[in-house]
């Protein structure tokens, strides 16, 4: 079932509402013939809420339909965060008209399950109750911000409210029968296996074992989250809001197991050459931009611990003239070597691409490399017949701003200065990144205009990270039900980066080496027993039921909560939380309440404003000479604004940009390319644009839009 923002909403209010009076009709049969009892009464109950809710949400929907144009890119790009708030909306009553409509249908049959029914509306009702909410919030920013503006950046105190108010916030709901309900069909088992890995992996986090012991723990506990999905949301609930950054790391970095690389390079393309380089820390010349027969020094990286080498992988489908040269192989790290033509005499060696794709990966700043993101890289360079550089920079909080900036921008001079090593004549230079490396992408640039050397040819820029604040903007509000980008991990991220983490942080240690398995062997079939017995009890303990009538959970076990228990604050289920934010909700209704409060404070340390972190926030000055900025961005991406308040400044400058925007996809859409034709599309939308790039595709210059209540028909893209 997918909902669409331009879906005609007054057709989806009437028809829930029929729903609801044919199933409360349904349910109010004589008793004899209906021996339900209490369960039809909650049923009865959730009915009549869900309308409440309705007929309170219609106006609100009808407002922001009427004005959510206007903060679109333009005519061709529908897309904000306006829109996909009431897309979420429908989306939701969808699955309750369709669900409503299967109770009315099957009450009294042998088989329906009334339990199981009543269990899963209350559930839709609860995520229908903080959608409520979340528009609410909408309202009250598309009231108090500039029409076509959609973030706060001069208003702090609108973005502690929203920052106070999703810390309070119920999300639990979301993560269990709801979860991924707003997205693309194909892609909800893949959510579900991702919530359900990062619960289990919750449990054996911090334990003394290697990932192998890890591995079969968390395999045992996760069946319960299978059986019992309200646990599953109120366990990922819990992680979300107050477990350190280092949890975020190991689970995010398990994407670099042998396991899931193995499995991704048998999905993706075979390529011939895939070498892990070392480049030392010595000082570059390159030749000034504006006049070549001049040069200037490029310094290696050398803040927070001095000069070190730079890490970065090359991937090319087709060796080519170069790259199994002895100069290149002195810098590998490995001892894999490029297929030759003296191994394999059938094998041409390729000559010099005219183009180079200069890569960054993303990960929040905190996690992955270019290892995690090998399964489209070498999609991508048999699709452009091109060989790939993706770098492997070093990653916060051990190595905070401006580290990450100064070694992508110094492997992007290196790459210039040795594209004969790496496959390539350099003719024409894209820079792609995804998150964090789009940001990357466009910081990287900025850097380059201002040290003078040659600007790329275009940037390809996928959901990019342009504002590393936690100011309030519409679809930032999605932060409270994306699985794979909660606000706590976000802020979480965006201190790391700036260098205010407040968590003490140990470096990551990779497991599976043989001297771990030696370690873990010993405890091995202790841990399958206690993770069986583990398993086995979960469902005989009474303090980790869940309280399925009021869909909210109980208090948080201390072993997940244990972080965070000295600042927690507790609240008994669906009462209100009172907090200094002064959010006023219309009489009667309140958002339910979490029980376990997350710790985020609002952005306040500087360097977070500072346009090399934030592009969104650099004058025209640094981003005037830009090249061609292609974004692609998922509609349901709570980064979404982000990237149409970019498009949309580069545009008033006169920059060439575009913005693609695509549905029904999340944030990080580029790691699930091989798992839905969804995601392949979309992959597929950005190689077109870095295509674009290469055949030297003119764009027209953005046209500056004065009046921000009458948006351009001009499509950037023509």
């Amino acid at each position: 079932m997918r909902a669409d923002s331009d879906m005609d909403h007054n057709l989806v209010f009437s028809t829930l509402n029929e729903v609801c009076e044919d199933t409360i009709a349904a349910l109010c049969a004589p008793e004899e013939d209906l021996p339900y009892g209490e369960v039809a009464e909650r049923l009865t109950t959730c009915m009549r809420e869900i309308q409440r809710h309705a007929t309170a949400l219609e106006p609100i929907v009808a407002g922001l339909t009427n004005v959510y144009h206007l903060y679109d890119f333009d005519e061709e790009t529908p897309g904000n965060g306006y829109r996909t708030l009431v897309k979420v909306l429908l989306s939701c009553l969808l699955h309750i008209i369709h669900k409503g409509r299967y109770i009315s249908s099957n009450v009294g049959k042998a088989f329906f399950r009334a339990d199981h029914n009543a269990t899963e509306m209350e559930a839709y009702l609860s995520a229908l109750c903080q959608i409520r909410a979340l528009l609410h919030l909408a309202q009250k920013l598309l009231n108090d911000t500039p029409c076509g503006q959609l973030c706060t950046l001069q208003d702090a105190e609108l973005s502690r409210r929203f920052v106070q108010e999703y810390s309070s916030m119920h999300k639990a709901c979301f993560y269990g029968r709801c979860l991924g309900f707003q997205f693309s069909p194909s892609l909800r088992p893949v959510l579900q296996t991702v919530v359900i890995s990062m619960v289990s992996f919750g449990e054996t986090y911090g334990k003394q074992q290697s990932g192998i012991g890890k591995a079969a723990l968390s395999i045992l506990t996760s069946g319960k989250y299978v059986m019992d999905p309200e646990m599953r949301g109120a366990e990922f609930e819990r992680i979300t809001q107050n477990l350190d950054l280092h949890f975020w790391k190991s689970f995010w970095n398990l994407t670099e197991s042998g396991i899931i690389t193995g499995f991704n390079r048998i999905a993706s393309s075979p390529v011939q050459v895939n070498l892990t380089l070392s480049v030392p820390p010595v000082p570059l010349q390159l030749p000034l931009a504006s006049d070549p027969s001049l040069t200037t020094n490029v310094s290696p990286p050398i803040a927070h611990w001095g000069p070190g080498p730079v890490l970065m992988r090359l991937i090319s489908f087709e060796i080519r003239e170069g790259q199994d040269s002895e100069e290149l192989l002195s810098f590998c790290r490995t001892d894999t070597r490029p297929i030759s033509m003296s191994q394999l005499p059938w094998v041409q060696k390729q000559p010099l691409s005219p183009w180079l794709l200069i890569h960054f990966h993303g990960g929040g700043f905190v996690a992955q490399t270019s290892k995690s993101h090998e399964n489209y890289l070498r999609n991508w360079s048999k699709e452009l017949g091109v060989p790939i550089l993706s770098i492997d920079y070093s990653l916060s909080p051990e190595a905070p701003f401006p580290r990450a900036l100064e070694e992508c921008f110094y492997a992007y001079c290196w790459a210039l200065k040795n594209c004969h090593l790496l496959g390539s004549t350099a003719e024409r230079v894209c820079l792609a990144g995804d998150s964090a490396g789009g940001n990357l992408c466009i910081t990287v640039c900025m850097k380059a205009i201002t040290c003078g050397v040659r600007v790329p040819d275009g940037i390809m820029a996928a959901y990019p990270a342009t504002l590393l604040t936690t100011d309030a903007s519409p679809s930032r509000l999605l932060t409270a039900i994306d699985p794979l980008l909660p606000l706590g991990v976000l802020s979480k991220c965006m201190n790391a980066y700036s260098g205010m983490v407040s968590e003490a942080v140990v470096p990551s240690v990779g497991g599976g080496s043989f001297s771990a398995l030696t370690r873990d062997t010993a405890l091995l079939l202790s841990d399958l027993t206690q993770g069986a017995s583990n398993w086995i009890q979960s469902f005989l303990d009474p303090r980790r039921t869940i309280d399925r009538s009021r869909s909210q959970p109980l208090p948080p076990r201390d072993a997940v909560a244990r972080n965070n228990s000295s600042t927690a604050a507790s609240a008994p289920p669906n009462r209100s939380v009172h907090l200094d934010c002064s959010v006023e909700y219309p009489e009667g209704f309140e958002p339910l309440r979490s029980q376990c409060r997350a710790v985020i404070h609002p952005s306040s340390c500087p360097i977070l404003k500072n346009p090399f972190v934030s592009p969104l926030l650099a004058t025209e000055q640094l981003l005037k000479g830009l090249p061609p900025v292609h974004i692609v961005a998922p509609a349901l991406d709570a980064l979404l604004d982000d990237s149409v308040m970019f498009a949309k400044k580069l545009r008033a400058m006169g920059q060439p940009v575009t913005l693609t925007v695509v549905e029904d996809l999340p944030h990080g859409f580029l790691s699930l390319a091989q798992l839905s034709k969804e995601t392949e599309e979309a992959a597929g939308a950005c190689v077109q644009k870095i295509r674009e790039v290469f055949q030297g595709q003119r764009l027209n210059p953005g046209l500056p839009n004065p009046v921000e209540q009458e948006e351009t028909h001009l499509n950037a893209g023509q």
